[in-house]
């Protein structure tokens, strides 16, 4: 089978639609169509249907855009393989939010530069919702991302667990928490309290929400921002109260609740394309940030 029909089959399987699948690959719409009905005659057996003005993959079509994507792994993994030399080399474009690349990525670079001379890095701040298109687009090689206990996601790319982060209660002084949320019940003087959540992420609402859930209500999310040190600063002026990771050396201005009604924590995961787990360069950036996320030492918030 030609690798570009198999590619488009898979693309429609993950897009849905003819023009998305155009505008994924660079091939025109017309010319989409005519590679979807080439391996449907290669392959001898309808992989489309019409639903309504649009079409969808048969139960057959499903089965083989599932084995194309690992065939098309697989055939990625062989030319980084043929193409790498022993000695990591070259430019690894990284993607992370800004805990990793600040907490994580930064203090490592020194030994990586010194280790691997001939690799040279890229970073883009980006959460965890925006590296999908990031990689489609092959901006970037390798991203850090996070999830939450509460709030698993689904990784498209393939997945490298590097650390759990114990999440805390963030509320201004003076409030009337108890030291632990020991039941759902001590969550219940938060019930008109607003809430301050993520301008680019809906996780942590998503968190915020299950969280709030155990006691049977809503949580009111009124602000959004993206930096830690907004989020915190809104805390500290009385404007709502937000859950937050015990790492972020921001967490140290604040008080700080437990929570033991759930387990909640937050997750870090290393992702990188099928077929480029191997990749001398890309393996050696994942590692050196292993190596420092397990040698950190936790911050004890104030």
């Amino acid at each position: 089978m030609d690798l570009d029909k198999l590619r488009a089959l898979v693309e429609l399987s993950r897009l849905g639609t003819m023009t998305a699948v155009a505008q994924a690959t660079g091939f025109g719409t017309s010319a989409v169509s005519q590679q979807l009905a080439a391996l449907e005659r290669q392959a001898g057996v309808a992989l489309l249907e019409a639903s309504g003005r649009r079409v969808r993959l048969t139960p057959a079509g499903r089965r083989l855009a599932a084995h194309g994507r690992d065939i098309l792994a697989a055939v990625t993994a062989a030319e980084v393989d043929l193409a790498a030399k022993d000695e990591p080399h070259g430019l690894v474009r990284v993607a992370g939010y800004t805990t990793s690349l600040r907490r994580h990525l930064l203090p490592t670079l020194d030994t990586l530069r010194r280790v691997h001379p001939l690799v040279r890095l890229e970073l883009h701040e980006s959460e965890p919702a925006e590296v999908d298109a990031q990689f489609d687009a092959d901006l970037i090689d390798v991203a850090f991302v996070y999830d939450y206990t509460l709030v698993p996601r689904s990784w498209r790319h393939v997945p490298t667990l590097l650390s759990n982060t114990a999440m805390v209660l963030a509320v201004p002084p003076g409030s009337a928490l108890p030291d632990r949320i020991r039941t759902p019940a001590d969550l219940d003087v938060l019930r008109d309290t607003d809430w301050i959540g993520n301008s680019r992420d809906t996780g942590d609402d998503e968190l915020a929400a299950r969280l709030c859930a155990l006691a049977g209500w809503v949580p009111r999310v009124r602000h959004r921002a993206d930096s830690l040190e907004l989020v915190v600063d809104l805390v500290l002026a009385g404007e709502g109260v937000c859950v937050l990771p015990t790492d972020a050396p921001e967490t140290r201005r604040l008080r700080i609740v437990p929570f033991d009604v759930a387990r909640t924590e937050r997750r870090m995961w290393s992702l990188v394309r099928a077929g480029t787990q191997a990749w001398p360069a890309n393996a050696a950036v994942v590692d050196h940030v292993r190596a420092h996320v397990n040698s950190a030492v936790p911050l004890e918030p104030r």
